[in-house]
C-alpha cells in the first residue's frame, strides 16, 4: 500500500490551488469590461453638434416626423447641423474673431478699404504687362471688350418682307435659340440676305451686314443697350 501523505502537504496543496484559482479569475476579468461601460441601446443613438444655439433647446419633434408631417414652403426646414451661421467678426475675443478680426495687428492689409488694386503684385511685373500686346487689343486695367451676341444675316431669311426684325422677333419665330448676353449685333452669316426692306434693330452691326440690308432696301436701327429704345437709324 501507498503511504498516505502528511497533513501539511495537503494543506499546501489546496492553498495552492486557491491561489491559482483566485488570480486566474482576476486575469480574466481585467480584459472583459464591466456591464456599465458597455454601450447600451439607448445611449448609442447619434449625436451631432448644432451651431445654431436657437435650435439646440427647440422642440422638433414634428419635423423629425416624416410620416406624419405636411411639408410647406413654411415649415420645411435643413437639417440641424447642416447649415452654419456665419463669423460674427468683432464681438468679442472669447468668439475667436474679435478685436483684429482676424486681419492682424497692423500692416497694409489691416486697413479699412481695398488695400491693393487689382492686378497688383506687391511691386513686381504684373501679368498684364509681361504679356506680348498686338494690335487692336488693349489689355490691363480699365480696358475692357464689349461682349455681344451674334445674329447672323441669315437667320432673318424667314422673315416678312418690310417687315421690322429684332431679337425678340426672331426669339418668338424660333429663328435663334436663347442668347447668354443681352446686347446683340448683325454680322454676316454663310449666306447672303435675300429679304427685301427689312427694318433690322440690334445694337451694333457690322460694316458687311449694314451694307447687305441696306442694298435689299432695309434700314438699320441701332437701340441702347440699357432701355433697347431705337437711339439712331
Amino acid at each position: 500500500p501507498h503511504p498516505t501523505p502528511p497533513a501539511t502537504m495537503i494543506v499546501r496543496t489546496l492553498a495552492l490551488l486557491a491561489a491559482v484559482a483566485t488570480s486566474a479569475s482576476a486575469l480574466s476579468s481585467s480584459f472583459v469590461p464591466r456591464s456599465s461601460t458597455l454601450p447600451s441601446a439607448s445611449s448609442a443613438s447619434t449625436t451631432m453638434k448644432l451651431y445654431d444655439w436657437k435650435r439646440r433647446s427647440a422642440d422638433e419633434s414634428s419635423l423629425n416626423d416624416v410620416d406624419g408631417s405636411v411639408w410647406t414652403f413654411d415649415t420645411i426646414r435643413p437639417a440641424p447641423g447642416s447649415r452654419k451661421r456665419k463669423a460674427r467678426k468683432g464681438r468679442g475675443i472669447s468668439a475667436g474673431q474679435g478685436a483684429t478680426c482676424g486681419f492682424g495687428m497692423r500692416g497694409q492689409k489691416a486697413r479699412s478699404g481695398r488695400p491693393t488694386r487689382a492686378g497688383f503684385e506687391g511691386g513686381q511685373q504684373p501679368l498684364y504687362r509681361r504679356l506680348p500686346k498686338y494690335v487692336g487689343r488693349p489689355t490691363g486695367p480699365g480696358h475692357t471688350k464689349t461682349i455681344f451676341n451674334v445674329i447672323k444675316l441669315d437667320e432673318l431669311n424667314g422673315a416678312e418682307s418690310g417687315s421690322t426684325v429684332s431679337f425678340d422677333s426672331l426669339f418668338e419665330t424660333g429663328a435663334v435659340t436663347k442668347a447668354k448676353h443681352g446686347i446683340h449685333k448683325i454680322v454676316v452669316g454663310r449666306e447672303d440676305l435675300a429679304v427685301d426692306g427689312l427694318t433690322v434693330q440690334a445694337h451694333a452691326f457690322t460694316k458687311g451686314a449694314r451694307e447687305a440690308i441696306e442694298a435689299k432696301g432695309g434700314k438699320c436701327e441701332i437701340l441702347s443697350p440699357t432701355t433697347n429704345e431705337v437711339v439712331a437709324a
